[in-house]
């Protein structure tokens, strides 16, 4: 008798259906067990809001989760980005696979970079973490730009250049990458003049806690080095007491002496939309081995950055 199917919850957007297929495939060689595609429709998804007003955190993922704890699906595939910071206790993230480029991307009109942006350019993005870095360094280089606020998938965004209506868009270069459009980029920005958001380019795979067996198999997805950075980049995160919807850049990377990793450097950044203020601080210490570690990492550098200022600059607290 053929073991059945292994259910996977994926949101319906054509960029979470593209990197579920990915997992999918993975999970499939893995376990030799065929995997389906469920689909399940968020309130991420069908909210016309903008996603600063529902208060980002967890609008992705909680009909995932519903449905994984009521046994409808066997595993979840999440943007590790939307994730809320705290870890349900009845789920476990059995795995963190290798992160795809965590760059923010430019997609601008006649195949321009940021810095060729004629004055006044509107740029398009949900993110007010974005709108902070973007109109900072446009303050601090002479420039004048204006961030407009945008939602829709990758299409519609994208569409919005195209018809003329903004100049360009800023979007993740992993979700440009998943569906294979990563040759429309006109500008792949710096992470010394963007950081991306927490997590940004990380997929998490997530499972029930009581599923042994499933999460062992997932575990052979995991990468070390990329759990260790995502955890220490939402720990930085979660100590901000900062929901996906603040205004908040972290990026952990490996520092490499040669071939040899020798230490995990953690960047942050806070700011107000406007770019007038901006709290940008780094840290750097041995490559976590635990959990704990990085965990400490990222609570080390957000109480560095709110002595600086940081929590004046987080808006609303979303409870």
């Amino acid at each position: 008798m053929t073991e059945r199917a292994l259910r996977l919850g994926t949101r319906r957007s054509k960029l979470a259906m593209a990197q579920s297929g990915q997992v999918a495939e993975t999970v499939s060689q893995l376990t030799g067990r065929p995997v389906e595609l469920v689909e399940i429709t968020t309130y991420g998804d069908t909210s016309r809001e903008h996603l600063a007003q529902i208060g980002g955190t967890g609008v992705f993922v909680t009909a995932l989760r519903d449905a994984l704890l009521a046994g409808e699906v066997d595993f979840a595939v999440h943007s590790l980005k939307d994730l809320p910071t705290a870890q349900p206790d009845d789920l476990v993230l059995a795995a963190v696979p290798l992160r795809e480029d965590p760059r923010d991307v430019l997609i601008a009109r006649d195949g321009l970079t940021f810095a060729e942006l004629p004055n006044g350019a509107r740029i398009g993005t949900g993110s007010p973490r974005r709108m902070a870095q973007l109109n900072a360094y446009a303050r601090n280089h002479g420039m004048t730009i204006e961030t407009v606020p945008i939602r829709g998938n990758i299409d519609t965004r994208i569409g919005f250049v195209h018809k003329g209506e903004l100049d360009a868009v800023v979007l993740a270069a992993a979700g440009l990458h998943r569906v294979g459009r990563i040759d429309e980029v006109t500008d792949f920005l710096s992470v010394d003049t963007v950081l991306p958001a927490p997590g940004q380019g990380a997929l998490a795979i997530e499972c029930a806690a009581s599923n042994a067996s499933l999460t062992a198999a997932l575990a052979e997805l995991d990468d070390p080095y990329t759990r260790a950075a995502v955890t220490a980049e939402r720990s930085l995160l979660a100590a901000l007491e900062a929901g996906c919807s603040a205004p908040v850049g972290a990026l952990a990377d490996l520092l490499a002496d040669g071939q040899i990793v020798k230490e995990m450097r953690l960047r942050g950044v806070v700011g107000t939309t406007d770019g007038s203020t901006l709290v940008q601080l780094s840290t750097t210490g041995p490559v976590p081995e635990t959990h704990d570690q990085a965990l400490a990492l990222g609570r080390e550098l957000a109480a560095e950055m709110l002595a600086k200022g940081a929590a004046g600059l987080m808006g609303e607290r979303v409870l």
